[in-house]
């Protein structure tokens, strides 16, 4: 008697990918939100904002060719005209007359290279030892960890020593005494009738100054926030 075998059972094959449960996604997107976003580098950001605020505010600088023009020039009658005269004038030729006293204290440092150098060091070791190092990074010198104080105050009395016991210090007073001197005496000798004062007098926040205190300013808060953020 002659026995066949049976062949084994098919069993059935699925090609069915299992479907993510909720609790999986809920993960995905949770990891996928927690990635902190690219931060621009704060620097780059505080140098952009205080470029366009300074082309804005060389923007509504007044043409040069009134600033020295002879047939508006006469001596004041009084004191109290002359300082009238330099307010209106310093109203509408502010740009300029900032303008001029940045050249002044350019043309000093140039002048003076050294101190040039000794003022670009203080200005980079406040920008990369304080406003824009990260605050979960301490200062270290010489293997010794700094605190947030400790580097204020060695930064302040860094500050303090350059200003007031280096020549760098008698450099800026003079130049910005010189700048302050030519523009006054410009504005008092600088017969302000031909001038369009109403907006000025108006709007008396327009000028450079104003996108120095308010854009620059801004855009340096902006680039500093983080950093300052953590420290509080």
């Amino acid at each position: 008697m002659t026995s066949s075998a049976s062949p084994p059972p098919i069993l059935p094959v699925s090609n069915s990918q299992p479907t993510p449960t909720a609790t999986t996604t809920a993960v995905t997107n949770t990891s996928v939100e927690s990635q902190p976003p690219i931060a621009t580098p704060a620097l780059r950001v505080f140098i952009t904002h205080l470029s366009e605020s300074f082309r804005n505010g060389l923007s509504q600088r007044r043409p040069w060719g009134e600033l020295v023009d002879r047939t508006a020039f006469n001596k004041p009658e009084s004191l109290s005209e002359a300082t009238l005269r330099i307010r209106k004038n310093y109203a509408y030729f502010r740009v300029n007359y900032l303008s001029v006293m940045a050249l002044i204290l350019a043309f000093s440092l140039l002048s003076h290279p050294f101190s040039l150098l000794v003022l670009i060091g203080l200005l980079s070791s406040w920008l990369f030892l304080y406003v824009f190092r990260p605050s979960d990074q301490p200062l270290v010198i010489l293997g010794r960890p700094f605190t947030d104080f400790e580097t204020l105050a060695l930064l302040g009395g860094l500050t303090v020593f350059v200003v007031f016991l280096t020549s760098v210090g008698s450099l800026l007073i003079t130049a910005v005494f010189v700048g302050v001197a030519l523009v006054s005496a410009h504005g008092a000798f600088r017969a302000p009738e031909d001038l369009f004062l109403d907006e000025q007098e108006n709007n008396p926040a327009t000028g450079f100054l104003s996108f120095l205190r308010g854009a620059a300013a801004d855009a340096a808060v902006t680039a500093a926030a983080p950093t300052v953020s953590a420290r509080a």
